[in-house]
């Protein structure tokens, strides 16, 4: 006799209540809710740099950046997740009054771990390529230097760059900012090793 494990689906609106009362955070994929694993340091410490460099560089112009705890909805594929760092152009779009969830990101970060990593590079940049104003997304290692960044043209086509040097630049076109590794990965003890 073969068993068969119902797997409960929930609303939106069921996930964002739970969500509300989590005492950790979780994705929602169409009906599924998705525990999130915790960040390393590395992790931590990249996510905090990118973001201060972006707020820091981009004060005074009509941009917004977010960090880690800004949820962002994907409605055509009915998703819920939560991106390191987030960039809007102009305002950002909220889903309700409580200001708690985006929904125009221009820019994406996110920042890889083993268990994430598959994910984050195939399925998830699917998931967000569905998003009319996203327009760039960079994924950071966290134990070398390594930054992969993809831009969409107006062709709608996306360009993929790599860079792997302390000294490499990141250009970031839709923002017209660039970002160094060096500074990326200024705070981490790895490279404490390297120059030792």
């Amino acid at each position: 006799m073969e068993v068969q494990t119902r797997i409960h689906t929930y609303t939106p609106e069921e996930y964002l209540e739970l969500e509300e009362k989590a005492l950790y955070k979780s994705e929602y994929r169409n009906g599924e809710i998705i525990p999130m694993t915790g960040g390393s340091g590395n992790h931590n410490k990249i996510t905090l740099a990118i973001a201060a460099i972006l707020l820091y560089a981009l004060r005074r112009k009509k941009y917004e950046v977010f960090m880690a705890d800004m949820r962002l909805w994907i409605p055509q594929l009915r998703q819920y997740t939560y991106p390191d760092v987030i960039v809007t152009d102009g305002q950002a779009s909220y889903t309700s009054k409580n200001n708690t969830t985006v929904t125009n990101p221009l820019l994406i970060v996110e920042v890889l771990s083993k268990s994430t990593k598959n994910y984050d590079q195939g399925e998830k940049f699917t998931f967000y390529r569905s998003i009319p104003q996203f327009k760039e997304y960079v994924l950071v290692e966290q134990n070398q230097y390594q930054v992969m960044h993809y831009s969409k043209t107006n062709e709608g086509e996306w360009i993929f760059r790599e860079y792997k040097s302390e000294n490499d630049i990141v250009k970031l076109q839709y923002l017209d900012f660039e970002i160094s590794l060096f500074y990326i990965y200024s705070n981490l003890p790895f490279l404490n090793q390297e120059l030792c």
